[in-house]
């Protein structure tokens, strides 16, 4: 039995400033401990004042993800001697005697299964650790920079629901969206979402295996960490609880340090930062400003478009794919179609490239040309897929089509001057066809292989038919 739980670390888009002071959120590209000052490093007399938008992201998270909202915003003092936080204790929220956490109680459906959220908070971020060597295997030793410490996060808590990591990867697909619609956060960002993923097995103790940057990289460090576990306990190790890093270029969990318990941290309300009631009204003006949510998304592309549950999962996942096929379907009308190229072609290679939508040359005008040029059989199907990887690049599909001879023949007279050579030549075949309606298809093979693919098999083949009648 295997027990799956996740703790997501999401930057909230702060507007310009951090979570408890004045300094720019914006902290990529600067020189390093610049974007700083002595309320984000913790000096001494220095008063934090909460950034008001992080409540209002906080709200409409929490509403998308089907939770009972506090109505008291309190803080407190996380402490810990690391040295990414440099007053030796982070401001949080912790669900304990005098503090409450922003929400609890929700839960996100994936193939029909809730998996329930226990909680979400808001909280400050650490500084960023940079490793000289790029990993914190081979490093001698770590360098801070500061400039991220202090940005608004917002802490997603899951129940241990999840068994798989499959499970796991889905899930945080899911939320992405979620934070993606509701406009909550950067994801060009590096470590816009960070997931630290809680996985036992029967037998063992719970393992953390910290800050794992992407839903494709949690579903890798879960299984090794799922088979590591296993194996420790079929050769009588113990599993103790611990905290683990995830090596994504080897693919591999490494200890880090002991695991602390929740007296370590010795928890307290932050003295700085007072209670503050929030009146109902607040609440439901944020919940009315909403932007439309996956869930109400798929609905509606089903119901506007004809698309099938599948198409619109799909693309509302992926929200730039969703985006796209919109602004297409206002020009292309053979909505499952365009759905159906979206995702087996555009998407797949994209893929391939390792590539989001978003920083392609890929247009609508240029998917729709290409669709518009197999509608009227100008191209073949296979010619429309390969012109895929030329318009993510910017290619414009007509002109290529023209310079590289990739239209499709359609004027029969030149057909018939090459099914006439392929006949001349192979008499004995031709025979066999009089006699044999299956060796047509060779016939057929052979002219699409003179003609490079260029022509209508269904035309090609209707062409050798009626010459084949006036053979005797």
């Amino acid at each position: 039995m295997v027990k799956i739980g996740l703790e997501v670390h999401v930057h909230l888009n702060t507007l310009n400033t951090k979570l408890f002071c004045s300094c720019s959120s914006n902290y990529e590209d600067k020189e390093p401990n610049t974007n700083v000052c002595p309320v984000c490093l913790g000096l001494p007399g220095a008063l934090p004042v909460v950034n008001e938008r992080a409540l209002t992201m906080a709200v409409m998270v929490a509403t998308a993800l089907h939770m009972e909202i506090s109505h008291i915003l309190s803080f407190s003092r996380k402490h810990y001697f690391y040295p990414d936080m440099s007053k030796n204790y982070q401001i949080t929220q912790y669900d304990g005697p005098g503090s409450t956490a922003i929400a609890y109680n929700g839960w996100i459906e994936i193939n029909g299964k809730k998996i329930r959220i226990r909680r979400i908070n808001i909280e400050e971020d650490p500084a960023k650790s940079i490793y000289p060597t790029g990993s914190i295997l081979t490093s001698k030793y770590t360098l801070l920079d500061y400039n991220r410490s202090g940005i608004g996060l917002l802490e997603i808590v899951t129940e241990p629901d999840l068994e798989n990591p499959k499970e796991a990867r889905q899930f945080m697909e899911v939320l992405r969206s979620i934070l993606e619609h509701l406009d909550v956060t950067n994801f060009e960002l590096e470590g816009a979402m960070r997931a630290d993923c809680n996985v036992s097995v029967e037998g063992g103790e719970r393992v953390e295996v910290k800050n794992v940057g992407s839903p494709k990289d949690a579903e890798a460090a879960i299984a090794y960490e799922i088979a590591r576990q296993n194996a420790a306990l079929r050769s009588g190790v113990k599993i103790r609880r611990e905290t683990r890093h995830w090596d994504s270029i080897r693919k591999v969990t490494v200890p880090l340090r002991s695991k602390e318990t929740e007296e370590d941290y010795r928890y307290f309300p932050d003295p700085d930062l007072p209670p503050y009631y929030i009146p109902h009204e607040t609440i439901d003006k944020i919940i009315k400003s909403m932007p439309e949510l996956p869930e109400s998304r798929i609905d509606r592309l089903i119901k506007q478009y004809g698309l099938d549950e599948y198409q619109a999962q799909v693309l509302v996942y992926q929200k730039q794919l969703a985006d796209f096929f919109e602004e297409a379907a206002k020009e292309y009308k053979q909505y499952k179609r365009l759905a159906n190229v979206i995702i087996n072609e555009v998407q797949r290679r994209l893929n391939e490239r390792e590539i989001e939508l978003k920083n392609s040359k890929l247009s609508t005008e240029h998917l729709i040309k290409v669709l518009a040029m197999e509608d009227n059989g100008s191209i073949s199907v296979k010619t429309m897929k390969d012109l895929i990887p030329k318009i993510i690049d910017g290619i414009d599909p007509e002109q290529y089509v023209i310079q590289n001879n990739l239209l499709i023949i359609t004027d029969v007279t030149a057909l018939e001057n090459v099914i006439n050579s392929v006949i001349s030549k192979n008499i004995e075949v031709v025979r066999k066809a009089k006699q044999d309606p299956k060796v047509v298809d060779f016939l057929v093979g052979m002219v699409m292989k003179e003609v490079k693919k260029r022509a209508n098999p269904k035309q090609v083949y209707e062409l050798i038919q009626s010459k084949l009648r006036e053979i005797s």
